[in-house]
């Protein structure tokens, strides 16, 4: 199978970007937008890359399709492993799927020396993933979307295909057996009921412009990240035993929020999004607030320590 130059020097440029001279590890599920990635690395950068195919122990079919991937890769001459895991079911059995799946992708590439993994995530993805977030009142964190790369237990994880449509990616695999999930066209799960309504407002919505604002949405992320890690480094004091002093008089509420919750998890204690607001309500009316096993104590330098046992 050809894929056109112009296609090929696309796809360098992208993944150059996001891991230059690495040598890369593939995540390859079988479906179409995972062989398309598969077709690209392996045109793109040969004898540099390795694929992987994860067997969640979910569906009888798991095993044929990473067979399926195992054919294809061996015609491309890519080495390619399959990745035995068990998922423990629960309410959010996908969840558990993809902690469990990228669990398992990371500790290959470690095992393999493969500094960066890349997965098929593209635009129509992001799209999907920033309505779905807005439906569920995300935060400007949560609408950033899918990251173009992040730390992934010391691999380096990448989405070089943000940039692609879904139908640009089956146009490169056109003719080539690929899988498909059933799942993915279950209407119990969110993402198939967002796709269904992208698919319907067809040419009123531009998903390529969705995606382009998620990532602007990552930029402004990333950069309220640095000024939060440059607040804490000259507004924080950690001199007192066992206890941290915060000075965060006249900061943006969301830097205040984003400092209070790295301390936290600083202190060993875990906080969700509903909890940080009422600690930060109370805060705010001069009112003593319990985090997990820490007390935070209201005044222009919040005092975060460990509580006292309960008699």
């Amino acid at each position: 199978m050809a894929i056109a130059p112009a296609l090929i020097d696309r796809f360098n440029a992208d993944s150059a970007r996001l891991a230059p001279d690495d040598r890369l590890g593939i995540a390859v599920s079988g479906g179409p937008d995972s062989m398309a990635l598969l077709h690209l690395a392996a045109t793109a950068l040969p004898n540099r890359i390795e694929a992987a195919t994860v067997d969640h122990g979910l569906r009888p079919e798991a095993a044929a399709e990473a067979a399926l991937v195992a054919r294809a890769c061996a015609a491309l001459d890519v080495p390619h492993r399959t990745l035995t895991i068990n998922v423990v079911r629960q309410a959010s059995i996908q969840s558990a799927a993809r902690r469990a799946r990228y669990e398992a992708l990371a500790s290959w590439c470690r095992e393999r020396g493969l500094a960066s993994l890349a997965t098929a995530h593209h635009a129509d993805d992001q799209a999907e993933t920033l309505l779905m977030r807005l439906a569920r009142g995300a935060g400007l964190s949560g609408l950033a979307g899918v990251r173009e790369s992040r730390d992934l237990g010391g691999v380096r994880l990448i989405r070089p295909l943000l940039g692609w449509r879904r139908a640009e990616l089956a146009a490169i695999v056109a003719g080539v057996d690929t899988v498909e999930d059933p799942s993915n066209a279950d209407p119990r799960y969110d993402r198939v009921r967002v796709r269904g309504l992208l698919a319907a407002a067809g040419e009123g919505i531009d998903v390529a412009r969705m995606a382009m604002s998620a990532a602007h949405l990552a930029e402004a992320d990333a950069a309220i990240d640095w000024l939060v890690a440059e607040a804490i480094r000259a507004r924080v004091d950690r001199s007192g035993e066992g206890r941290i002093a915060a000075d965060l008089e006249g900061l943006p509420r969301e830097v205040r929020r984003r400092i209070l919750a790295r301390l936290i998890a600083e202190s060993d204690s875990q906080v969700d999004g509903p909890t940080l607001e009422t600690a930060m309500a109370r805060l705010d009316a001069g009112l003593m607030a319990s985090v997990g096993g820490l007390k935070l104590s209201p005044g222009r330098r919040i005092l975060i320590e460990k509580a006292p046992p309960r008699r």
